[in-house]
This record gives structure tokens, sequence and C-alpha cells, in this order.
């Protein structure tokens, strides 16, 4: 069989995104610097990596889960797991064929990727992607199965919920191709779903993140939407673009229209003075020739401010970096938040180099920056706050990242508050870990 050329594989399968090829549990090969004696946990992150070696799109790979144990300044162990759904069991078949039933119109919500992201909540691992259900995994990163909280759960569920730092609670949506095409749902601290409530939409639109805030919820309805005709999401000129706010109890929803744009992550948003300030990563069109158009602009970081009583929204350019990947620190998630932490963001195969950006909103939103040497690369940074942190900004910044040189992946551990320092530790492994999306800190 004649393999391809380098020319020929397509962006999402070239470079470090191509997938890895085997399951396994190893040592760290090397730490360089020295591990934090009170990270004592678990960095855990999820990402495609399709089965048989190629998939249709960039979001279409399987599951494949990732993590580093950390314990009083000691690596553990690395161990990578795919994530066991239906579509990892019918290797090549695809979700539609798995899981949609001609005679009902409608879809097993079992079949999924669960590629997307990691989350910890009422003690469950959950792997997410937003067309399923949650799959559940045990500490070791074995799948338990599809969760659907006691059968209460019969949407999807977003790979973007929030954990409300005050309450506990487990708030989020999932959307759907039929009606009701957005249905919002809100979790108690143990893990009942307390409320859902179905969200009246004209058609259905591609909703990947929200928002919270200490009172309030904030869809994004945008001009992504799902053609019929196509069976195909695509951009829409004629399709508004706006924010919905709700209470986060559940009620009516409030619109708010901006200007046209696709937000694909928010970085968090709160609300003061009589207004509630989102602030995400903004591109000015997406899809707009079909999911294979990348052509729709860069993601810069951006900021909304959504005036309640006037009824109208004022927006502003943060920065003029090309970036992705936005988080804050978990204990700030809906409240008024001082920093904020994205990386730069390419198109490129291999990009020369990452960079880790932090911003101080109570600064202007002036930019630090971490720049990784030539020839390594790194995905989203998870703030980790110190044992006995002081501030918000106390504590470790955490990505996996790549090594061209030397062709393998290591955990990057930073000073949250000198990024211009070298790293606090790198913990080298053995193996390469591909790019991925989301993940998140997980505390013994």
């Amino acid at each position: 069989m004649t393999m391809p050329s380098h020319a020929a594989v397509p962006l999402h399968l070239a470079g470090n995104n191509a997938p890895v090829t085997e399951e396994c549990t190893v040592e760290p090969a090397e730490v360089i610097g020295e591990i934090p004696a009170d990270l004592n946990g678990m960095f855990v992150r999820n990402g495609p990596n399709p089965r048989t070696g190629w998939s249709p799109h960039y979001f279409a790979g399987d599951g494949m889960v990732h993590a580093v144990a950390l314990t009083e300044g000691r690596a553990r162990w690395y161990r990578n797991r795919y994530v066991r759904t239906p579509l990892y069991h019918h290797p090549g078949r695809s979700r539609f064929e798995l899981g949609f039933d001609p005679a009902t119109a409608t879809m097993d919500y079992r079949v999924t990727t669960a590629n997307t992201h990691v989350v910890s909540h009422a003690g469950r691992l959950l792997a997410l992607e937003e067309g399923g259900f949650p799959y559940q995994l045990t500490p070791e990163l074995e799948t338990v199965g599809p969760f659907t909280f006691d059968g209460a759960l019969r949407t999807p569920m977003t790979a973007h919920p929030k954990i409300c730092p005050e309450s506990g609670e487990l708030l989020f949506f999932g959307y759907r191709l039929r009606p009701p095409y957005l249905t919002y749902h809100r979790v108690s601290p143990s893990g009942e779903l307390l409320r859902t409530q179905p969200i009246e939409l004209p058609r259905a639109t591609m909703m990947h993140d929200f928002a919270v805030t200490r009172h309030h919820v904030v869809f994004m309805d945008l001009p992504v939407v799902f053609d019929q005709v196509t069976a195909a999401w695509r951009w829409d000129d004629g399709h508004h673009a706006r924010f919905g706010v709700m209470a986060r109890a559940g009620g009516p929803v409030r619109w708010f229209d901006i200007e046209p744009c696709y937000v694909w992550h928010t970085l968090n948003a709160f609300e003061a003075d009589g207004a509630i300030t989102l602030t995400g990563t903004r591109v000015a069109a997406l899809w707009r020739d079909g999911s294979d158009d990348i052509g729709g602009g860069l993601p810069r970081l951006h900021q909304w401010r959504l005036l309640l009583a006037e009824g109208t929204v004022t927006e502003q350019q943060v920065d003029d970096a090309v970036a992705e990947y936005p988080r804050v620190a978990d204990s700030m998630v809906g409240l008024h938040h001082r920093f904020g932490y994205l990386v730069s963001f390419s198109l490129e195969a291999e990009p020369s180099h990452s960079r880790i950006y932090r911003y101080d909103f109570a600064d202007g939103a002036s930019r630090r920056t971490h720049r990784l040497s030539e020839g390594r690369t790194c995905g989203e940074a998870v703030f980790v706050p110190r044992a006995q942190a002081t501030d918000e900004n106390d504590g470790y910044l955490m990505s996996f990242a790549h090594d061209r040189l030397h062709g393998n992946g290591y955990l990057l551990i930073l000073d949250a508050a000198d990024l211009a320092s070298p790293p606090i530790a790198e913990v080298h492994l053995p193996v390469r870990i591909p790019t991925g999306f989301h993940g998140s800190w997980i505390p013994s």
C-alpha cells in the first residue's frame, strides 16, 4: 500500500495532531526542575485520537484521555486510555450509522466520541463531547459507561459545563438537531439533576460553550446552523447573533443582539453595577463554505458588556494576540475575576513554538507571556492553586506540551505569578502526547 505524502495528510492528522497507536502506563523518563510538593492529584486532558488512524474531521476522532499523577513532589505515572464508546467499539463507523433511528428520527446519545473535555463533579470523573451523554471514568481512566444522572438526562451534554465555586452546583446545557433545540440543566452538589428546562430557539445552532454568573446563565445563539438539506453545519448570514440571559434557577430568557461572530470558548462572566461582563475568544465567521473552511478569521480575546436595564451590549477587542482555550481559576467561575489564561493559537500543523498568556484585568488587561523554546508547543493551560494560596493568581499553570526535536510529550508546570521565569518543572515522558482539547486538575 502506498502511504500518502506529508502534503496529502490533512491538517488535523499532521504533525503532533497525528494519533498515537497504543494505550500505555509508564513512569516519567526525566523530571527537569522540581515538582512542587503541594501538587497531589492528577492532571488529565482529553482529545481526539482516531482508532483507525484516520478521521474525516478533527472533531471526529475517538476520545483518548491522558493523565499524569503527582504525589508529594514525585510524578508517579503517565497513563492514556481510550473512552470505550460505541464509536470506539465500531472503528470507522459514523455517529449517524450507529446512533440514528430512522423509524423515530431520534439519536442514541450513548453514541459519542467523548473526546473534548474531562471534569470531576460529585465524585465522578466524566469525559465529555457535546453530541452525546457524558461517559464516566475510573481514577485509572478505565471506562465505566454512559452517565445519565439515574436516567434523568435525555439530551446531550455540552463539553463545557460550569461548576459554581460557591454552591457546588453543576450547570450545563445540551443542544440537538430537532426540537427542543436547546435544554438547560442544573445539578446539585451531590450529583442529582434538579432542573431541566427547554429553551425556545427557531432552529438548531451549534452552541459549543456558554457562561455563568452568580445569578445568571448566558447562552450564545450564533450564526453556525444545521443545514437540513446538506446535513452539515454552516455559517448563515441570515441568522441572528445574540446572547440569552436567564436566571440560574430557570425562567424566561432575555436576548441581547450582538455583532455577527462565533465564540468557541468563554473565559468567564460576572455581574456588577447592573451589567454582565462576558469575555471570550471571537472569530468573525466560521464554516461559511462548510466545516472544512478555516478562513473565517483567527480567534482573539473580546469582551462584551450586557447592560441589563438598557437592553444593550457594548463590545471591545481585549488584545490583538491570536489565542484560544481561555481559562480562569476554578474558584472564580462566574465571579468577578482579575486574571485569565490563554495559549497562542495557530492553524499550522507544526507551529514553531507556543506562548502562554496571562491577562490582568485589574491592570487594563495587561498581558504577560511565557514563551516556550523553539520546537516546543503546548495546549490549554489550567490554573492550579497552591495549597495555601493567598490570592487568585497564587498557583501554577499546567499544560501538556510536545518537544518536536525529541518526539516526546511532557507536563509543563509554570509559576502563574511569574511567567517570565523558566518552568518550575517539566515532567518528560517516554511517549508522545498528541495535541488535544481540554482538561482539569483533579486533586487527590
